[in-house]
């Protein structure tokens, strides 16, 4: 195949690639918008599982990735990288669409904002030649560090008091979206070590089969440790999870290549002060995303300042004037007359108060000819 059609297919197979995720980060956010919120344990993961929603979404993943890697394989990874950033670009007015509402200028803003910094980074980022995997023992420290990591950012330790101050759960998502990027990243990487074993290319000794399967079960491990993190993040919603799941991978990937692999960013010093600006950027685009569903939930203004009012009014009390005669109530409506205590049959007629026994000296009482009861004089 000439150069020129192996990058058409790159690109084709990169935007492919695109919407498999795009699609995929939208199932899963409407999954988690529609589900109720379950306490995590084994009851809520038995729940997700029998959801056909999210064996949809792994289905798209699954196929966004394999068009990733084929992408890889007829284009250089500067062509590919950048072209996967458009996920965010199609999962926004895909989400609006399905959630029948417009994309809002502050998502918009947002998703330009994380998509110029996104491009950057990647821009700058890998080897300017191809690296090395990682050692088998290289695998394991990283393996066990992130998941040391992931542990911490899953529990909300690291922003629990920014959850407090801001109201919550918008942290806790974040933090969840950052623990799948990493551990998605960090299976990529692992994935390149399992590749060079395989290919008996790793550095030191040649691997054995069980240190072989036990980067498989690793990577699997992470790969659907990731997953469900994401599931997890879009609890918060769908852009600003997304957009830090995307920024999140490469940047895991990069901090790997840089301390173990002996890479370092194109352009020298120049690459390093890109790649601190371009983080600047996407982080500004996450701020904007994350305040870019508020608008959509917010109703008039005008109605939700009368709400409080409206409850504060008395309600009005008829005056007893107004009250309708009662005892003409049936004449007026129609009605026919109600049966009297005797005339309706099989009941005996009831005394009266006043001739039970014990009660005839209780002041307040009437006796049985209708006058008042004298009251009982003390002493």
């Amino acid at each position: 195949m000439n150069p020129a059609a192996g990058t058409a297919l790159a690109v084709l197979l990169s935007l492919v690639s695109a919407a498999g995720y795009a699609l995929a980060a939208v199932a899963q956010s409407r999954l988690a918008a529609a589900s109720p919120a379950a306490p995590d344990g084994r009851g809520a993961l038995r729940a997700l599982l029998a959801r056909g929603q999210w064996w949809w979404a792994v289905g798209l993943n699954a196929a966004g990735a394999l068009a990733h890697v084929a992408a890889l394989h007829y284009g250089p990874l500067t062509l590919v990288q950048p072209l996967g950033a458009l996920t965010l670009v199609a999962a926004l007015p895909l989400g609006a669409y399905l959630a029948r509402r417009r994309v809002t200028r502050t998502e918009w803003r947002g998703a330009l904002w994380t998509l110029g910094g996104l491009v950057g980074l990647v821009a700058v980022t890998g080897p300017t030649a191809p690296g090395e995997a990682l050692s088998l023992r290289e695998a394991l420290i990283v393996a066990a560090a992130t998941a040391l990591l992931i542990a911490v950012l899953a529990s909300g330790r690291l922003h629990g008091r920014e959850q407090r101050a801001a109201g919550g759960p918008a942290g806790r998502s974040l933090g969840h979206a950052t623990a799948s990027g990493i551990a998605s990243g960090v299976a990529s990487a692992l994935t390149q070590t399992l590749t060079a074993a395989l290919a008996l290319d790793l550095p030191g000794a040649e691997p054995s089969w069980w240190q072989t399967a036990l980067l498989a079960v690793l990577i699997s491990g992470f790969a659907t440790g990731g997953l469900l993190l994401s599931q997890a993040a879009y609890r918060g919603g769908l852009a600003a999870p997304l957009a830090v799941v995307n920024l999140s991978n490469p940047a895991a990937a990069a901090v790997i290549g840089v301390a173990l692999l002996g890479e370092t960013f194109r352009a020298g010093a120049w690459g390093w002060l890109v790649a601190a600006g371009a983080s600047l950027v996407a982080a500004r685009g996450v701020v904007l995303l994350t305040k870019g569903g508020a608008p959509e939930a917010a109703t008039d203004p005008g109605a939700v300042a009368s709400a409080p009012a409206a409850e504060a009014l008395p309600m009005p009390t008829p005056r007893l004037s107004e009250l309708p005669d009662l005892p003409n109530l049936a004449t007026r409506s129609g009605l026919p007359d109600l049966p009297t205590r005797s005339g309706l049959p099989g009941l005996p007629d009831l005394p009266s108060l006043p001739d039970l026994p014990g009660l005839r000296d209780l002041p307040g009482l009437t006796t049985s000819d209708g006058e008042p009861a004298p009251a009982p004089v003390a002493g």
